[in-house]
C-alpha cells in the first residue's frame, strides 16, 4: 500500500466553448463517495439549465474510482474524464464537466476529446500536491512529457469501448501517457521506460490492444 499519493493543490474551474457547446470543468478534492455526491448535487442545482453533468472521481481509499456519461453516448464522457485523473496519477480528486449543448453534434470522437480536454486542463490549472495519509501536502513537480533518452514511444489504437483498459496502462514513472487522438481510430501515445518495455508489451497482449504504426519514436528500440 502506498504511504503517499498525488492530489490537487487547489480546486479550479474554467469554461470554454467547443463546437458551439459550452463546457465548464470543475475539479475539486474529495475523500468519500458521500462527499462527492453531495457536491455533485450542489453543482447540478447550481447549473440546473445545463444539458449534461458528466463526472468521475478517484479515491485513495481502496483506490475506488467511478465515472458517468450522464446521458452522453456510452464511453464518450465519464471514461475520458476518469482517464485524465488516472493519467495524472491523482487520488481524492473529482472532476465534473458541465455541458450546455450548442446545437452542433461533435460525434463520438469529438465528444471524448472535448471531455478529456476539459477534465485534463482543470487538473493542470489546479496544480498538483503530494499528500500523505497522516501528514500535510508538499509540492511536487510533474514529470516532463517530452521523449527523453531511455524511453520508448509506443502508440496504441483503442476502440471506444476499451478506453478504460488503455487508461489503466498508465503507471508513472515507468509508463506515462503523453498524447491522445480521438477519431475513427483512437490512438494513445505512451512513453515507456526501456526497462519496462517488455512488461508493457505483455500488458498490451493481455488486454488485446494493438500497437499503432510508430510515429516520432524516442531513442530506444520499440519492444519486440
Amino acid at each position: 500500500m502506498r504511504d503517499h499519493y498525488r492530489t490537487l493543490a487547489a480546486p479550479a474551474e474554467h469554461k470554454e466553448k467547443i463546437g458551439r457547446s459550452e463546457f465548464l470543468g470543475i475539479a475539486f478534492l474529495v475523500e468519500s463517495e458521500d462527499a462527492f455526491f453531495a457536491e455533485l448535487a450542489s453543482i447540478q442545482k447550481r447549473y440546473f439549465d445545463a444539458t449534461h453533468h458528466c463526472w468521475a472521481f478517484r479515491l485513495f481509499a481502496n483506490e475506488r474510482a467511478r465515472s458517468s456519461d450522464a446521458g452522453e453516448p456510452y464511453g464518450t464522457a465519464g471514461k475520458p474524464i476518469l482517464g485524465a485523473i488516472e493519467a495524472a496519477d491523482l487520488f481524492d480528486v473529482a472532476v465534473v464537466v458541465v455541458r450546455w449543448f450548442g446545437g452542433v453534434r461533435l460525434g463520438t470522437g469529438g465528444l471524448a476529446r472535448a471531455y478529456r480536454t476539459a477534465a485534463g486542463e482543470r487538473a493542470e490549472q489546479s496544480g498538483v500536491g503530494l499528500a500523505q495519509p497522516f501528514g500535510a501536502p508538499d509540492e511536487v513537480h510533474v514529470a516532463e512529457e517530452a521523449p527523453v533518452r531511455g524511453l520508448v514511444r509506443v502508440r496504441v489504437s483503442v476502440p471506444f469501448d476499451r478506453l478504460g483498459d488503455v487508461y489503466r496502462l498508465v503507471a508513472p514513472p515507468n509508463v506515462v501517457l503523453v498524447s491522445e487522438e480521438f477519431g475513427e481510430t483512437n490512438v494513445f501515445a505512451f512513453d515507456v521506460r526501456a526497462s519496462a518495455a517488455r512488461d508493457f508489451e505483455k500488458r498490451l497482449v493481455e488486454r488485446r490492444l494493438q500497437v499503432y504504426p510508430a510515429r516520432g519514436a524516442g531513442s530506444a528500440e520499440p519492444p519486440r
